[in-house]
């Protein structure tokens, strides 16, 4: 049976009944024309919004319907985390075509759920419709911060050190590897169908002040230390022997005859944090840290010198502007 054959009305009640129980914060849910929420006291809300679409964020051809589901949930919480906030509530749109399988509309709903209820969040409304065209998950999330630990971007200073979470270049490797159609590696290829957002990290590191700013690696390491420094007003010098390439996407890489190290930087789709980390502020980033199985890397500093560059065998380079939606139109 496909959504078309089974309806609206009988989608949004299937719905409505999968998601988690609201907590006491959410005064109307799912059910009447919008909800109704109490902010948690003494806090600032926050909110971002991703859509993911077929043929453009995923391919069915070897992402399943669960997978879109919680790299949909994902990539939000990644945007919160990475301004240091908890989330709280998510809205779910779905563009849907008919023709989608009633089982595929059902696992995608319940990864939704499932990645909302681990992230201690609720779905409290949305929207279905149809389409002629490709499967459309648009996620709306919502959290809070207090106001002191609001981490953004413009407050980066010169002399910041940049720490990175993880590493770098899986997504894209993993990716190459479900596109060429050969076995790949299953780190890789997990990165890339289901990021992991580092929620843990950028909360902890927001609570105990241990980073004056922040940024999820959604288009990649060289966009995002731009991103950083054009809202800062700074510049950054990253050393190359320090950036945390993943193994196997290095031997991908330059079995494929691309530089490892570039291809790396301007890679989409890691998810990693990047943090602006003040010199005095060491003590704070080890109590942040603990407890955490996180790898955290030094990689550069931002400098006053409004250019971007990459040292590497003792040479420097303008670093590359990393990926950009639109850049080839």
């Amino acid at each position: 049976m496909t959504v078309g054959e089974r309806g609206e009305h009988a989608l949004l009640g299937w719905l409505r009944r999968q998601m988690p129980a609201p907590g006491a914060d959410v005064i109307v849910g799912i059910g009447d024309d919008a909800a109704v929420l109490a902010p948690t006291r003494g806090s600032y809300l926050v909110q971002t919004t991703d859509a993911l679409v077929e043929g453009v964020h995923f391919d069915l051809r070897w992402s399943t319907p669960v997978d879109v589901g919680r790299r949909a949930v994902a990539v939000n919480l990644s945007d919160l985390a990475a301004m240091g906030a908890r989330p709280s509530w998510l809205l779910l749109s779905l563009i849907v075509p008919e023709t989608l399988p009633v089982a595929a509309f059902e696992a995608l709903v319940m990864s939704v759920g499932d990645a909302a209820r681990h992230a201690g969040a609720s779905v409290i409304g949305g929207n279905i419709t149809r389409t002629t065209g490709p499967l459309v998950v648009d996620v709306t999330a919502t959290g809070h911060v207090r106001p002191r630990r609001i981490l953004r971007r413009a407050a980066a200073r010169a002399g910041d050190e940049l720490w990175l979470t993880g590493s770098i270049g899986a997504a894209a490797a993993g990716l190459a590897m479900l596109r060429a159609g050969v076995p790949g590696d299953a780190a890789c290829i997990a990165r890339y169908k289901v990021p992991e957002p580092r929620l843990r990290d950028g909360w902890a590191m927001a609570r105990d002040r241990a980073a004056r700013a922040a940024i999820d690696l959604s288009d990649g390491l060289a966009d995002a230390v731009h991103q950083i420094c054009t809202a800062a007003g700074v510049g950054a010098r990253l050393d190359a022997a320090t950036l945390p390439l993943e193994p196997a996407a290095r031997l991908w890489f330059a079995a494929h005859g691309v530089d490892p190290v570039l291809a790396a930087i301007g890679a989409s789709d890691d998810y990693e944090m990047l943090f602006a980390v003040a010199p005095g502020a060491k003590g704070r980033m080890r109590a942040a840290r603990a407890g955490s199985a996180t790898p955290f890397t030094c990689i550069g500093t931002l400098t006053r010198q409004p250019a971007c560059v990459l040292t590497r065998d003792g040479v420097e380079t303008p670093l590359p502007t990393g990926f950009e939606h639109f850049a080839s139109v």
